[in-house]
């Protein structure tokens, strides 16, 4: 009876022997498989949660929003998580995940997201538009024209207040020949009363 039943357990034993083996295989191929890269963005910040990954190895996370660093290149272990804040923006910004596990290029990842713009900020205006240029005025001369001849004033015939002035007539013309008015008719009466007088005498 001992021969069948150690006949029997050696093929039990080499049985449970590689389910064991198989076993221990799949444990350790876990924590490479297992890498976990979550992230979230939202219009003011930026979540990141990276978990299960080798930290026997070097891993590395960046990220960059419209082309610029907002992460520089960190290095991490077996895990990393932060909460980074995003600048003000008035449009849409694009969010640019990298990172790169240590372990082999299958447990990186790259993705990109779009953060909104939070409520209550301020539209950006439109772009004012240009004017528009005006036409460059024609090189050529106007032609002259033929009203200019008629249009000329007409040479008034009464004597300018200079012309008055220059033959010695002005204002006070009027006042001098009345005085002499005055004179000649005293002179008159003068002479009279001589002859009056002459004439009584004789």
């Amino acid at each position: 009876m001992n021969g069948p039943t150690r006949a029997w357990r050696r093929p039990g034993f080499l049985i449970g022997s590689a389910v064991a083996g198989v076993a221990a295989v799949g444990l350790c191929t876990v924590p490479a498989s297992a890498h976990t890269p979550t992230w979230s963005v939202s219009c003011s910040e930026v979540t990141v949660d990276l978990t299960a990954y080798n930290g026997g190895v070097k891993n590395t996370v960046s990220i960059s929003v419209d082309g610029k660093d907002l992460l520089a290149a960190k290095t991490f272990g077996s895990e990393y998580h932060d909460k980074i804040t995003l600048p003000e923006h008035t449009s849409e910004l694009p969010v640019h995940l990298v990172v790169k596990a240590g372990d082999g290029d299958q447990y990186s990842k790259d993705d990109t997201k779009t953060a909104p713009v939070c409520a209550g900020t301020p539209a950006t205006p439109p772009p004012s538009k240009s004017p528009t240029p005006t036409e460059a005025p024609s090189s050529e001369a106007p032609a002259p024209s033929t009203s200019s001849a008629s249009a000329a004033p007409v040479p008034s015939s009464k004597p300018s207040s200079s012309n008055l002035a220059e033959t010695g007539s002005s204002s006070s013309t009027p006042i001098i020949a009345g005085a002499a008015a005055v004179v000649v008719v005293a002179g008159g009466g003068i002479l009279l009363a001589t002859r009056k007088r002459a004439a009584a005498r004789h």
